[in-house]
Formats: C-alpha cells, structure tokens, sequence
C-alpha cells in the first residue's frame, strides 16, 4: 500500500483516539494478591495485594461475594497502640510507583464476611479505578499465620 494511504488512516486513528471512549487509559497491573484465612466465626477478613500503574490512577472501588463491603483501609502505629482508618476518596496510585497493601499498612478490609476464608480456597474480587479498565482476580487464601502469598 503506497505511504500516502497509509498517512490518511493513521491520521483517523489518531483522532479517535483522542475522543474519551475510545482511548483507554493504560491497565493497571496487580500481583502477589493474597488473603489470610479466618476463624470460623469471624466477621473481617483482608486482602493484600500490589498496585502498580504506569499512567498514575486512583483505586475507587473494591467488592466481592465474599462480604458485605470491602475497603481500603490503613493501619498506623502511634507509639503502642495501632490506629486503622477507611482510606476516604480512594487509594491513589502514583504513575510508575508500585503502591503496597500488606499488614502494617495499606489493605482491604473485608467487613461482614459471607464464610470464614478458608486457606486453600480464592476469593473473587472486582476492583475499580477513575480512569483503567476494572480488574477481576481472584485471590488465594493462605494460612492463617501467612506473612505473604504463597506462605
């Protein structure tokens, strides 16, 4: 195909994908997602994963049939006594930076538990971002004195 056919098409890709909608923004990639298992009667679990996203985002949303809500949250420690909070307005995911939820930190904070998490099993998660594509995983269970995935 001559170069000059080649320059008109490429000129209307390059415009459609400058309309929203049809550009999407750059994935974000999620590894070493884990989970600890819980006792029988327990009514909270977490999730700890990686977030990384090369154009920068934000985590805006998080569910699974697993409970009742699921959220990040973070825990601080203030001399000897540990503080959690909700993280309000999402988890920001700066470009280039992966961003750690693990115990002691940032996490997803599993509250109404349908089912103890049993070591063994995964959990179906859907997390949501301001401008990436959603991301379905699932998420192993680990034991429950894990300190990581695949303990």
């Amino acid at each position: 195909m001559p170069r000059l056919m080649l320059l008109p098409a490429a000129l209307v890709l390059a415009g459609l994908c400058a309309i929203p909608g049809y550009a999407q923004s750059p994935p974000v990639i999620v590894d070493h997602a884990w989970a600890r298992a819980t006792p029988p009667r327990a009514a909270a679990g977490a999730l700890y994963f990686t977030l990384s996203s090369s154009a920068g985002d934000r985590l805006t949303g998080i569910s699974t049939p697993a409970a009742e809500t699921a959220d990040v949250h973070e825990m601080q420690m203030n001399g000897d006594v540990m503080r959690m909070r909700p993280v309000e307005g999402g988890l920001t995911l700066p470009a280039g930076t992966p961003v750690v939820l693990a115990p002691g930190g940032y996490h997803v904070m599993l509250m109404g538990l349908k089912a103890p998490l049993k070591a063994g099993t995964d959990i179906p998660v859907h997390l949501t971002f301001q401008k990436a594509p959603p991301v379905d995983m699932l998420v192993p269970v680990q034991a429950i004195g894990a300190s990581g995935p695949g303990h």
